[in-house]
């Protein structure tokens, strides 16, 4: 390998632990799933539920979307992580049992991954001591 290819290489993994990449990969990969069995088609059987088929529309756009949101705006992890939570388990009544419950799984297990990401510390950050953490927990410091 040459140089620059370890610097890219370097730069995207640098890229890659500032945000939510896996969460919003899993969120994504499951609304297009989800779109996917929403538009089945077997013979003469049109398989496709909701309000006149809008639903098995919107609601694997929406996750698409919120998967790019994730990846592209990772401070806003816990609200797009929570409301793709919602529209994954909804899906499960709007798209097909939730793209035959594999587009579901996929979408509700990336958004909790995005949800319980935390940012890496600087190195300039210290570690919180035993009495921080507990007053954060606690909200006694407040």
């Amino acid at each position: 390998m040459t140089s620059p290819d370890l610097t890219a290489r370097a730069r995207f993994r640098a890229w890659r632990r500032r945000r939510p990449l896996v969460g919003g990969l899993l969120v994504a990969l499951g609304g297009i799933e989800m779109f996917f069995s929403g538009q089945l088609d077997i013979g003469q059987l049109h398989i496709q539920l909701g309000i006149e088929g809008l639903q098995a529309t919107v609601i694997p756009l929406v996750l698409v979307l919120l998967g790019i949101l994730l990846i592209s705006m990772p401070a806003h992890r816990i609200f797009y992580g929570v409301i793709a939570l919602a529209v994954a388990v909804y899906s499960l009544v709007g798209v097909n049992l939730g793209g035959f419950l594999l587009g579901m799984l996929l979408s509700t297990v990336g958004g909790i991954i995005a949800v319980s990401w935390a940012p890496p510390r600087s190195q300039d950050e210290p570690a919180p001591t035993a009495e921080e953490a507990e007053s954060a927990i606690t909200g006694a410091g407040r």
